[in-house]
């Protein structure tokens, strides 16, 4: 392009300055585009200058989203422009000049985190290595969870590169303050960035207690994981022997199919070691989460422990927890079946209706209740409302007749034995010879006899 075409076109920019546009973007597309026109014709001290005067304060400040202020008066605060001026004092300008600029996009409080980043990486390839950490601690200052994450792990990460344990303490003090507030989506990785610490510079001890804490922080998706890390670590470190309270914590917090994994290890484990009763322990307690339909493999594997390790007994034990397994998830099936078909048989109101407009959870509970007395008062026996006298001389035909009458559902006792005794009796004595039954005979009929 010619200088006089250029010396237009600048006039062109110029004016476009002036322009009261709607958006601050488009004002700073305008010095952006002046710029760049500058730098390809290698004028880089002309394009330093227009960032420059676009970036100045104006005499009246407004805040960026402040639309009753013109854009001009309000481009200082833009970070387009900021971060082509920041990009340009670091190719063409001096350390001190780009340092200023970074530091003046901290202080109006504009930056992002990939501005801190790039600020302390530029201090970090100028030797400037407490400046560098500086610069991240502003921008921690600036930053809330999850935006500082990335700060957070550029940080520790250089810090600990820079001085591995010759600063511990402050270190450790680093990582207590990013893991004070830190979200458990994010607290992984940290985690596992200070165990790793504490396990080239620091104590064993103090390492086992950061996997640990990190089992309790993670997501539960990310627990499984973090307790495999942990096992191996205290076993490479300690000794398998000391994994077994890491084994049982693990099996308590973790979900049924984690879990069921996990015991299926920790016996193997035992097995291992010779502990042939705590491995059948471990089995004995897993089976309580292994539906014997769904998880046919536990239970294939814990047969194969016992033919090699068991007897006639433990086997039989193993068979008779498999079927009382298999009866305590039945009953819940069938229970939860009855519900649904109770509920679905209903004639007054049925699932559907409740929370579409039918009727309301108590009203079914009592329409139910209703139901149920009614037919537990139809199954119960009638009562005859006449009152049946028993006559003197009525018979104990007659007697056990009435009887079977007035309780349909008494249960006959045969006396058979005991009348052929007393037939018995009565053959043997019928002679008078006895004073017990043939005395009161007697005394009967000479009582009658005297009436």
């Amino acid at each position: 392009m010619e200088p006089f075409q250029m010396e237009k076109a600048g006039v062109i920019f110029e004016k476009g300055t002036k322009v009261s546009y709607t958006k601050v973007e488009d004002l700073a597309g305008v010095w952006c585009e002046w710029a760049e026109m500058e730098l390809r014709r290698e004028s880089f001290d002309n394009a330093l200058a227009l960032l420059r005067r676009a970036t100045a304060v104006p005499s009246r400040k407004a805040a960026y989203h402040d639309k009753s202020e013109p854009v001009q008066n309000r481009l200082y605060k833009c970070l387009k422009v900021w971060s082509m001026y920041a990009d340009l004092e670091e190719s063409f300008g001096t350390f001190k000049s780009t340092k200023a600029v970074y530091d003046r996009i901290i202080d109006i409080r504009i930056a992002t985190p990939q501005i801190i980043i790039n600020y302390g990486m530029f201090l970090e390839e100028n030797n400037y290595f407490e400046e560098a950490f500086k610069a991240y601690e502003k921008g921690i200052g600036l930053f809330k969870w999850p935006n500082v994450y990335d700060i957070w792990t550029m940080y520790l990460t250089k810090f600990i590169k820079r001085y591995g344990g010759k600063k511990l303490e402050r270190a450790r003090d680093l990582f207590e303050q990013c893991l004070e507030d830190c979200p458990a989506k994010f607290a992984k990785s940290l985690y596992l960035l200070y165990a790793k610490l504490e396990e080239d510079h620091g104590l064993a001890r103090h390492a086992m207690a950061v996997y640990d804490r990190a089992t309790k922080a993670v997501l539960p998706e990310e627990q499984y994981e973090v307790f495999n890390i942990y096992i191996k670590r205290v076993a490479e470190v300690y000794g398998v022997t000391h994994t077994r309270p890491i084994y049982e914590k693990a099996i308590e917090v973790l979900p049924d199919d984690k879990a069921r994994d996990m015991c299926l290890r920790f016996a193997d484990l035992e097995r291992k070691l010779g502990e042939i009763d705590r491995a059948r322990a471990v089995y004995a307690h897993c089976s309580q989460i292994c539906d014997p339909r769904t998880t046919a493999s536990f239970w294939q594997k814990w047969k194969e422990f016992e033919v090699q390790h068991g007897n006639e007994d433990t086997m039989r034990e193993m068979l008779r927890i498999k079927r009382s397994v298999q009866a305590t998830y039945n009953t819940q099936v069938n229970f939860m079946s009855a519900q649904m078909l109770a509920a679905s048989k209903n004639p007054t109101g049925t699932v559907s209706d409740l929370g579409s407009g039918g009727l309301d959870d108590m009203k079914l509970l009592e329409q139910r209740a209703q139901a149920m007395a009614a037919e537990s008062e139809a199954d119960q026996p009638k009562l005859k409302k006449d009152i049946l006298f028993v006559r003197g001389d009525a018979s104990k035909e007659d007697l056990a007749e009435a009887a079977r009458t007035a309780n349909p559902d008494e249960i006959t006792i045969e006396e058979e034995d005991e009348d052929e005794s007393e037939d018995e009796v009565d053959g043997e004595e019928s002679d008078g010879s006895s004073p017990r039954r043939g005395g009161i005979h007697q005394i009967k009929a000479e009582g009658g006899g005297g009436e």
